[in-house]
């Protein structure tokens, strides 16, 4: 069982700011041990495509900054390029959206170091010996970095049911190459829907569409599953075959995660931000309402333990009402389903586990 310690979001005193529960986490949970002096260590975020601003407040990482820094290490903030079209999709761009969110050494006190090069081609293989792969592509300077520590946004997401530190490990430290075969699963046409208006076309970063007699049609060949097509359709003529794609996913993603962190046994360690959580990946470049109220803060040094113990928390939430949230709105109920009904947040955490990426049983240590 593991130790996953939970600050809470009330506060009356200066003591009890979030900045200074940050502070206690990192100790509560032994990141001292993790980050040992002379590391160059990575604090692993996710800095928003532009348009979105629920990603985590840089004056958040900036403590985790500060506190790898008395530990006398050497922090970088560090991210990965995107598979598909955006404003991260590669590191200039990627640079620029970090500093206009407040990633910049003014605020966060460290550089911003995208991991996997300036067009994703700087990664590694990283044996793991799975169901699906047998090595895993995982970015060049998070396998450089002696330490790491991965800071998530607990929210949603229309793949993996919900996005915290395995998703951050499994998508934020692989290369666009890497995410392309996490994802895997190519899109088709939904009944007579489509009217060949070329918006899929448009917005498809690996040119895999083309418009024949008034039709979409897709090039399995170059389609690399990102979705993008799916999400550009108003008319809902694009879909994926959830039923039989969503746990092979899962399992891709929970494989992907377990090389992130190969090779630094005892060097990692995690905090999830339960706050904003949204019905979206930080990755669309907009922010939805919340589903449920802010909870708080959760350290430790298992990602499963981590992960299960915020979905926990939030499916223990009363839902929002008026929001993405169509169903599932009572404490006890799947959130991430009820906006998701395809989707299986708990496969993820039963897989990871299954694979040895952490444990699934965790004890909830409120400081």
């Amino acid at each position: 069982m593991a130790d996953v310690y939970f600050a809470s979001l009330r506060a009356r005193s200066h003591r009890e700011s979030k900045v200074q529960k940050i502070r206690r986490l990192f100790d509560a949970a032994g990141f001292d041990e993790v980050v040992r002096p002379g590391d160059l260590t990575a604090i692993k975020v996710h800095v928003g495509e532009r348009g979105c601003d629920t990603y985590i407040n840089p004056v958040f990482a900036r403590q985790v900054v500060d506190k790898v820094k008395e530990r006398r290490a050497h922090p970088f903030i560090t991210d990965t390029g995107t598979l598909y079209a955006g404003s991260r999709a590669d590191a200039v761009r990627h640079t620029v959206t970090a500093i206009e969110h407040g990633f910049d050494y003014a605020v966060v006190g460290a550089p911003v170091i995208i991991a996997d090069g300036l067009r994703g081609g700087h990664w590694g293989e990283v044996a793991v010996d799975g169901k699906h792969f047998q090595s895993v592509r995982i970015a060049g300077d998070i396998l450089a970095a002696e330490s790491m520590l991965v800071l998530s946004h607990v929210k949603g997401h229309d793949t993996a049911g919900f996005g915290g530190a395995i998703k951050n490990l499994a998508m934020g430290c692989a290369p666009p190459s890497g995410k392309a075969e996490q994802h895997a699963a190519r899109p088709c046409l939904e009944g007579e829907n489509c009217v060949g208006c070329g918006k899929c076309l448009q917005v498809c970063p690996q040119a895999a569409v083309t418009v024949v007699d008034g039709r979409a049609r897709f090039n399995p060949e170059r389609c690399v599953g990102c979705g993008d097509c799916m999400r550009s359709c108003d008319l809902g003529a694009i879909e994926f075959d959830w039923t039989t794609e969503i746990r092979p996913f899962l399992e891709r993603l929970s494989e992907y995660a377990l090389g992130a962190v190969r090779g630094k046994p005892g060097r990692v360690g995690y905090i999830n931000f339960l706050l904003g959580i949204t019905p979206d990946c930080d990755c669309v470049p907009w922010s939805d309402a919340a589903i449920v109220p802010d909870i708080g803060i959760l350290a430790s040094t298992d990602p499963v333990a981590i992960d299960h113990a915020s979905l926990d928390l939030v499916n223990s939430e009363q839902g929002f009402a008026r929001t993405a949230l169509g169903e599932n709105l009572a404490p006890g109920e799947d959130k991430f389903k009820g906006i998701w009904d395809y989707t299986d947040s708990g496969y993820q955490i039963a897989y990871a586990a299954r694979i040895g990426l952490g444990e699934e049983a965790y004890r909830l240590i409120e400081v």
